[in-house]
């Protein structure tokens, strides 16, 4: 499960940033973190701090796990669509091999519609969810490929050009063929509507859903994650799955994979890591999701670990059913300044699970293994690349987390990436009501950001429990929208809670109004630059975000608690009572939570449908508009550093060293030629 960033505007305000600085002041100064920025993306740079100071041995941990995070890229861009690859493929030849005027209009205009792909992993929307509109004519395509040598055309075997052209032209320029990546709301067939790769074509929902209720037992407490690591197809007439693993479907690109972690095991910091790498790698193997458990549950139990990695099919947020895994990995280091804090928020979860104001029958009368820490990020691959979370909490699976807890992180230098290329942007002096509310987040914001964060992945996500017999997808296509949102509601109860001041971890009980307001303003408005005028709602932590703000609003009307105000015809979010609104927090929370401990999948999509989806119009055009004004793009990704080997005369290695230089364009074309490792169609 992961937290993405909150919105266009949560570093802009912050000044003060907290962590773990190795860097000189020097050196931090002349970083620039700003690399490219086309359509409404913004493409950054991270730092990496600390890195110099670890040991040889870490940094060859970290080289090989970073290997192996860029191995799998090609698997996402294929779950995401069967013909992401044939598409950014034949981008790619065009790109690297036009003969033609480089300057024209549909020349840029492709670049630009390339650039997309590459950040989308596909040609649908990595937010939005519907299929990119190119800027260039479909005439220019088709010459273009036409003037490429044929053997550099991703046709199918026995196919021509022109046969490849005619497949390949209505998926980038018909706006009704694969229209929408996931569909996961609404009574249509959510199969059928959605336009990713999880399910072959002719597969109905009912069908799916009959396929996995088969397997399941009611009586089985530890189930495995039905469905995770595979695509379920029709081969005459019979449904079966093909399963993701070495000698199975993607095969070509695990294999890398497997090779990069077998070079890590020898670096692996103690035995518990050493078992949790080989652990993955057979089950890479296997494709056995009974083992995929006993890799998590061995992972979980890692805390002592300075460096962690996440590496597989492990959020299921693409898949409408909330069932099929997208690959991803991450590769860090601890932070062990910042992990203090969150120190101290695991080592008092009992005591937030027996306050949440939540029904008893929901509490977990023991909150087990909850470790969390802030982390330093490395290396980003898959789907946490070049859009990347700010903080992920797993096993997803209900029962590990029970039994065995969870492992949460904040990813501080991410955060800290937002901050620093955002400051100055005059976002707040745009949106926000007036200068009281401007000081606070300039006071408070950075630091009761990170806490939220904290607070959703370590607690939140962590906490409450299913009853006995209820499923764990019970809530279907609902589950990840009201899984976030019961996060988030958890972390916004108590981070107005006076055990926090208690604890330290905020330095007065004032300081939770900036997250308060932020949340408020982004959920009702500022999030909604990130839509295309007259569409609704669609990705799952966007929902979350509006269900949350338009509940409360809705809710909170008697008492005027939020208020939206007009100012010099402008609209700006008030926020009149936050002693109400946090009760507002605790009663939503303790509904989510009921709504998941029963699977009360009737209230969940009510509450969805009713609250998170649809967007008022006129409020929208608004706020596009406004935004416009700014010239900021609502969408932030990372490049990655380039990691590099330093080797003596005898080709030993004596150091491991970063790049900052690469460029977005170069680095997605060098990725695109040295770890492309999957055939262009995976029927």
């Amino acid at each position: 499960m992961k937290k993405i960033m909150l919105s266009v505007m949560t570093a802009i305000a912050f000044t003060a940033c907290t962590g773990n600085k190795t860097a000189s002041p020097e050196k931090a100064q002349s970083f620039s973190y700003e690399v490219d920025k086309f359509a409404d993306l913004q493409i950054l740079r991270y730092q990496v701090p600390g890195f110099e100071s670890l040991t040889l041995n870490q940094k060859q941990l970290l080289y090989h796990l970073s290997q192996a995070a860029i191995m799998g890229r090609d698997i996402l861009f294929d779950q995401n669509c069967r013909y992401n690859l044939a598409v950014r493929r034949t981008l790619e030849a065009i790109t690297e091999n036009y003969k033609g005027d480089r300057s024209s209009a549909d020349y840029k205009a492709m670049e630009v519609y390339l650039k997309r792909v590459w950040f989308s992993n596909g040609i649908h929307h990595h937010y939005g969810e519907e299929k990119f509109v190119p800027g260039f004519s479909e005439e220019f395509f088709v010459s273009a490929v036409k003037g490429l040598d044929p053997n550099a055309v991703p046709v199918r075997d026995g196919q021509t050009v022109d046969q490849f052209l005619a497949e390949l032209v209505p998926v980038i320029f018909d706006p009704s063929v694969l229209s929408k990546r996931t569909v996961q709301s609404g009574d249509q067939d959510l199969i059928l509507a959605s336009a990713n790769n999880y399910y072959g074509g002719g597969i109905t929902q009912h069908e799916v859903e009959a396929f996995y209720d088969k397997m399941k037992d009611p009586k089985d407490e530890t189930p495995i994650s039905y469905g995770l690591n595979s695509r379920l197809v029709k081969e005459d007439g019979k449904i079966v799955e093909k399963v993701w693993k070495v000698g199975g479907l993607y095969t070509q690109a695990i294999e890398k994979i497997v090779a990069e972690l077998q070079l890590a095991v020898p670096f692996a910091e103690n035995e518990n890591q050493k078992k949790v790498i080989e652990t993955l790698i057979s089950y890479y193997k296997t494709g056995d999701l009974k083992e995929f458990d006993a890799y998590a549950v061995l992972w979980v139990k890692d805390t002592v670990s300075e460096v962690d990695f996440i590496n597989g099919f492990t959020e299921t947020y693409g898949d409408p059913l909330g069932m099929k895994a997208s690959w991803e990995s991450t590769v860090n280091f601890v932070n062990k300044e910042a992990t203090k804090r969150t120190i101290v928020i695991s080592n008092n979860a009992q005591w937030f699970e027996d306050n949440s104001p939540v029904d008893s029958r929901f509490k977990k009368k023991e909150v087990k293994g909850v470790s969390a820490k802030v982390i330093t990020v490395a290396m980003l691959g898959g789907d946490c690349y070049p859009a990347t979370p700010i903080g992920i909490n797993l096993p997803n699976a209900d029962w590990i987390r029970k039994d065995h807890g969870s492992k949460s992180v904040t990813i501080e230098n991410i955060t800290e990436a937002y901050d620093k290329a955002s400051q100055g942007s005059g976002f707040n002096e745009e949106f926000v009501w007036s200068d009281k509310e401007r000081e606070a987040l300039k006071t408070y914001g950075f630091l009761t950001d990170n806490l939220h964060t904290d607070l959703h992945e370590c607690l939140g996500h962590g906490s409450g429990q299913l009853l006995p017999g209820v499923a764990s997808d019970a809530l279907k296509a609902y589950s990840s929208t009201l899984e976030e949102t019961r996060a988030d509601l958890f972390g916004l109860y108590y981070i107005a809670d006076p055990k926090l001041v208690e604890l330290g971890l905020v330095p007065d009980a004032e300081a939770y109004k900036a997250e308060y307001y932020k949340y408020i303003m982004n959920g009702l408005m500022s999030q909604l630059v990130r839509i295309e005028l007259g569409k609704n709602v669609e990705e799952a932590h966007m929902r979350n975000r509006q269900l949350i703000a338009k509940w409360a609003f809705e809710q909170g009307k008697a008492d005027n608690v939020i208020e939206l105000k007009k100012k010099e015809g402008k609209t700006y979010v008030v926020v009149n009572d936050y002693a109400k609104l946090r009760e507002l927090f605790g009663k939503l929370l303790a509904e989510v939570q009921r709504i998941k401990s029963e699977g009360d999948f009737a209230a969940g999509k009510k509450l969805v449908e009713d609250y998170a989806v649809k967007v008022d119009p006129e409020l929208h055009a608004e706020v596009l508009k406004r935004y416009a004004a700014l010239n900021l793009a609502p969408y932030k990704g990372f490049v990655n550093p380039v990691m590099k080997l330093v080797k003596n005369e005898k080709g030993e290695v004596t150091d491991v060293t970063l790049d900052y230089t690469e460029g977005y364009t170069q680095q997605m074309m060098r990725y695109g030629k040295e770890y492309s490792f999957l055939p262009t169609y995976n029927d």
